[in-house]
């Protein structure tokens, strides 16, 4: 029974060891851009279509380990994101509206700007310094708001050819309420690493906003008020830490 004991005392550093995936230290930085399709999911709801915007900033990676063929990383962000809504204005036979003598039909559309700090972990599987990857990450992202501009021909006091089709038009003249937001981030990609060069990234992302841009207790006009933000990016890392392994490829 000892010498069972002390076996497996022996054996237990070797298979602990062996559970854990072989370790990098690899850290890269560099540069992101896209664009970004939002709208903002409003109870009662406000009809909309998807509005347009674009989002830049700087990427930072840590890749920890390689467990079997997955390789484990982190990945934060900091960028700036035009995200907003653009509302579908139409008639009660749901055909767009215009002003009596006028061939413009009527619009409007919110677009906010935010600095947005996505925290992801990631897991990726192919090759690590040359050739094709393919990756998996999600993660919280914050924003804080900086600013807003509205465009729209829509004037107080004058009435469209028939009615609107949906009357709820109080955020059309509400400022945004929330200055911060927060909710969960999650795309697939892939990579392409050229040794001495870097890595080439293009992502397909999805952001739900758990927070609201207005309150939303029993006395607030909306119930809810939070984003939905695709997004399609292209991301280049340049290596400023490597793991010394001639085994990794």
């Amino acid at each position: 029974m000892r010498k069972l004991l002390v076996i497996i005392l022996l054996l237990t550093p070797i298979v602990m060891k062996a559970q854990v995936g072989e370790y990098r230290t690899d850290f890269a930085i560099g540069v992101n851009g896209g664009y970004i399709l939002s709208n903002v999911g409003f109870t009662p709801d406000v009809p909309q279509s998807m509005l347009g915007g674009m989002t830049a900033g700087v990427t930072f990676r840590y890749t920890c380990e390689k467990y079997f063929k997955s390789i484990c990383a982190i990945v934060a962000e900091v960028n700036i994101a035009q995200v907003g809504w653009k509302e579908k204005i139409q008639g009660l036979t749901n055909q767009p509206l215009y002003y009596e003598g006028d061939a413009t039909a009527l619009h409007y559309e919110r677009k906010m700007t935010y600095l947005q700090i996505p925290l992801l972990a990631r897991l990726g599987w192919g090759r690590e310094r040359k050739g094709l990857q393919g990756f998996f990450q999600i993660g919280p992202q914050f924003g804080i708001f900086l600013g807003e501009s509205t465009n729209t021909n829509l004037v107080e006091g004058y009435a469209p050819t028939e009615p609107r089709s949906s009357n709820i038009v109080a955020q059309e003249s509400m400022p945004v309420e929330k200055k911060f937001d927060y909710g969960i981030a999650g795309g697939a990609g892939i990579e392409f690493s050229v040794p001495k060069v870097g890595h080439f990234m293009l992502e397909g992302r999805y952001y739900y906003g758990l927070g609201n841009i207005y309150g939303n207790t029993k006395s607030d006009y909306f119930g809810k008020s939070n984003f939905g933000q695709i997004v399609i990016k292209a991301t280049y890392l340049f290596d400023i830490v490597k793991t010394k392994n001639d085994k990794i490829k």
